[in-house]
């Protein structure tokens, strides 16, 4: 017997009025719940899953209620842009990598060749204009040959000996190639060509999104052929992993509860209970929440903990699922 009453000094209508109170209270009171039982209710941490670039959707590839594993390609966005950009991004790589190995290079074999040529000529002409500044010398001290004349040979082959030093001098510097601050700039234009590659190609991956683990589908939010600003989410994803059970334990029993403690989660219409793990103990107080209807508790405080599952027994579980969770004792 739950409660116990004395019988009323009353007629026949109190009589009934005080059996249907009575009624009340064994129905309420034999309803207790146990000691070492909280009430709580099953929690989602959803994935949103968006693109940071806009575009069109194109490929929206699940639907809501899929199972996914991880790696699995969700939906795409057009992409034509990116494209286009990827493909000039790898043209100014390949201009800049040829411009740096013509730096390296040196001067073309023809180009060598006609400098090369040039000195030979200039060469010849040394060794005339040379042979003539010495017979005309020769003849001077005879006074054979007047002396505007030998000024002018012995010009002619100072001129064809500087023009043979510069000759070798170009040649020495087409072998050698680009001078060394050239070919730094150069390869510093490569690799900014390079990072923009690297962007680009970043870019258009971005306007694929697949699956960062497995889970389920709670919900798709556009259709193929909308339109889907940078950043917001086309796809809802819920881990099993994210799947946790919110309970709220008296005052009186916070004491006894701790990080890594085991639990067994009721669901209504499953016979056996969920084993999981206190993962979290909330530090502050609070009032009952509205969605404990426990006449015992209403007006205590509460602390808030948080049950983890393996995933393959959160899966069993259901957002917003209200759940009894049994303590351990």
């Amino acid at each position: 017997m739950c409660v116990s009453y004395a019988k009323p000094a009353c007629g026949k209508t109190c009589f009934w009025g005080m059996f249907a109170a009575v009624l009340l209270l064994l129905s309420g009171g034999c309803d207790r719940t146990p000691p070492n039982q909280v009430q709580g209710y099953v929690e989602g941490e959803f994935v949103y899953i968006a693109s940071p670039l806009a575009g069109q959707l194109e490929k929206l590839n699940v639907q809501r209620g899929d199972q996914v594993e991880q790696g699995t390609l969700l939906f795409e966005l057009e992409n034509e842009a990116q494209r286009a950009a990827l493909h000039e991004a790898q043209q100014q790589v390949d201009q800049a990598q040829a411009t740096l190995a013509d730096l390296k290079m040196g001067s073309r074999p023809t180009e060598m060749a006609s400098i090369e040529a040039r000195l030979e000529a200039a060469k010849a002409a040394l060794v005339f204009s040379e042979s003539e500044y010495t017979r005309l010398l020769k003849l001077s001290h005879s006074q054979a040959a007047s002396k505007q004349d030998l000024d002018r040979s012995k010009s002619l082959f100072e001129q064809d000996r500087q023009r043979v030093a510069q000759l070798r001098a170009d040649v020495a510097t087409a072998q050698l190639g680009a001078r060394s601050d050239q070919i730094a700039a150069a390869d510093a234009a490569l690799q900014a060509r390079r990072a923009a590659l690297e962007k680009a190609n970043w870019d258009l991956s971005q306007k694929n999104q697949a699956a960062p683990r497995e889970g389920v589908v709670f919900d798709t939010l556009f259709r193929p052929g909308e339109w889907v600003a940078a950043g917001h989410p086309v796809v809802v994803l819920l881990p099993p992993q994210n799947i946790k059970v919110r309970a709220f334990v008296p005052e009186q029993q916070v004491g006894t509860v701790h990080l890594g403690d085991a639990v067994r989660v009721k669901v209504d219409g499953r016979q056996a209970a969920v084993a999981g793990k206190i993962r979290f103990i909330s530090p502050r107080a609070e009032y009952t929440p509205p969605v404990i209807y426990s006449s015992e508790s209403r007006s205590k405080l509460v602390f808030m903990i948080e049950v983890a599952f393996a995933p393959e027994d959160a899966a069993q579980l259901h957002p917003g699922q209200p759940v009894d969770v049994e303590l351990g004792k």
